[in-house]
């Protein structure tokens, strides 16, 4: 097996760091055959003094390795702390705002955590409420109110359903529920009970059993959890339960949380 090369990525952002990370990680990801990636967020850097321990933290890194750091910080002279610190300084605002200012001839208004201040933006409420229910409703712990759930995900355990529901209500307000495929499911050869009323918002995630067991192993170590065979016949009795359902489903192996998501916002025909 090939070698990744090691490299630290910082998220640094006067808000949460979600706009930062979502486009960082499709930058990334056009370099994930070479590199493997730590990342470090940090979120609501809207103090020069901040600012500064942020800058400290990365010179102390880069006696190691110079670090990536992707920015989404408006403040000049806050960013300008990171900008001179020992990294590879990557503005994901200033190009496009500039280019935006001088072809409408406007000054833009240098506010900080604009995308995230208004908490009476109807998208921004949209998006609470939609992951109070994921939350409410991840694993199968609360099979109550899914005639609310706007997608429900199924799937074996650890195939990624969890913070594929998570991403479609922080940053589409969707709201998805989750629901694990168990050996009693496969054994009965049927959908549980409490989501055969909603097999129109069913959607699968299925996994190849090798990387499921790589996933697990890190979970429970050297467990018939785990363990490649039991892996290959979850996935295996997975999908044929999905298929004599008539359930859509997709292999995320190879996928990223982006392309999942842009899937299922296109089958179920959601525009956000």
């Amino acid at each position: 097996m090939k070698q990744l090369n090691k490299k630290i990525v910082f998220f640094i952002s006067d808000g949460t760091g979600i706009t930062a990370e979502t486009f960082a990680h499709s930058v990334l990801a056009q370099f994930e055959d070479e590199y493997v990636f730590t990342q470090i967020r940090e979120p609501f850097i809207n103090t020069e003094e901040k600012a500064i321990k942020v800058a400290n933290k990365i010179n102390e890194l880069a006696k190691t390795d110079i670090p990536l750091a992707f920015s989404t910080l408006i403040n000049v002279n806050i960013a300008n702390h990171i900008k001179n610190s020992n990294c590879v300084f990557i503005d994901l605002l200033e190009p496009f705002v500039s280019l935006i200012s001088n072809k409408l001839n406007v000054k833009p208004s240098i506010k900080q955590g604009l995308s995230h201040s208004n908490t009476h933006n109807k998208n921004y409420q949209n998006r609470i409420e939609a992951i109070n229910f994921t939350l409410e409703h991840d694993d199968g712990q609360f099979i109550y109110a899914l005639d609310n759930a706007q997608i429900i995900l199924i799937g074996v355990s650890r195939s990624a359903k969890t913070p594929t529901s998570l991403y479609l209500a922080m940053q589409y307000g969707i709201k998805v529920a989750n629901y694990p495929l168990t050996p009693e499911d496969f054994k009965a050869c049927a959908l549980p009970n409490a989501l055969k009323p909603y097999k129109n918002k069913l959607f699968g995630l299925s996994i190849d059993p090798y990387r499921l067991s790589e996933i697990r192993n890190e979970r429970l170590p050297n467990s018939e959890y785990a363990s490649i065979i039991n892996c290959k016949n979850e996935v295996k009795n997975a999908e044929f339960l999905m298929k004599i359902n008539n359930i859509p489903f997709l292999n995320i192996t190879n996928k990223s949380i982006e392309e999942v998501t842009s899937t299922l916002l296109d089958i179920f025909d959601i525009h956000n």
